[in-house]
C-alpha cells in the first residue's frame, strides 16, 4: 500500500520518531517514549481510532497517540497527537488521570481526559481509517490493539469509579 493513502497528509519526522528495541528484541515506537489520549464523555463513551491497515497492528482499535518529542511531557504529547490524528482540541478536555506502562528503557503513558462534549472527531492524517465514540460496554467486542487491549480493563475500572464517585 502506498503511503500516505487517500492523499492524507504525511507528518514530518521528528528526532524521537524511531523504534526502540528492548532486551527481548521487541520494538516500541518513540525514542523518548510515547503517549496517547483516551477521551471519555459522561454519556458513557470513549473516542477510539481504527488504525490504518499499513500501521503497526493495523486494522485494530486503539487511541490516538505516538512518539513523544524530546521537550514534551506525556500530557502535551498525547494532546498534540490527538489533535494531529483526530482533530481533538485540548481546551475541550479535562485530564482525569494517567496510566503508565513502564519497561524501564521505554514507557507509554495513557492520558485519560473528560471531554466537555461528544465532539465529532476528524481524521487528520493517514494513521486512521476511522474515529468513533464507542460505548464503554462495546469496547471489548472490538478488535483492539494488543497494548490497548491489555490496558483496557484497568482503564475501564477507573472510568467506572470516576463516573460513580467523581474521582479516579
Amino acid at each position: 500500500m502506498e503511503y500516505p493513502p487517500n492523499n492524507l497528509p504525511r507528518r514530518a519526522h521528528e528526532p524521537g520518531d524511531e523504534w526502540v528495541f528492548g532486551p527481548d528484541g521487541v520494538r516500541h515506537w518513540g525514542r523518548y517514549g510515547a503517549a496517547g489520549l483516551l477521551a471519555w464523555h459522561r454519556d458513557g463513551a470513549v473516542m477510539l481510532q481504527l488504525r490504518s491497515t499499513w500501521s503497526h497492528h493495523g486494522d485494530t482499535w486503539g487511541i490516538p497517540g505516538g512518539a513523544l518529542r524530546v521537550y514534551e511531557s506525556p500530557v502535551e504529547g498525547a494532546m498534540r497527537e490527538a489533535n494531529e490524528e483526530a482533530g481533538v482540541l485540548a481546551e475541550n478536555l479535562t485530564v482525569l488521570f494517567t496510566s503508565v506502562f513502564d519497561l524501564e528503557f521505554w514507557r507509554y503513558t495513557t492520558v485519560v481526559a473528560e471531554a466537555a462534549d461528544a465532539f465529532i472527531p476528524v481524521i487528520g492524517d493517514a494513521e486512521s481509517q476511522a474515529l468513533a465514540w464507542v460505548a464503554l460496554d462495546d469496547v471489548d467486542g472490538l478488535s483492539l490493539h494488543p497494548a490497548f487491549g491489555a490496558s483496557w480493563p484497568g482503564l475501564r475500572a477507573r472510568l467506572d469509579e470516576f463516573r460513580d464517585t467523581g474521582e479516579a
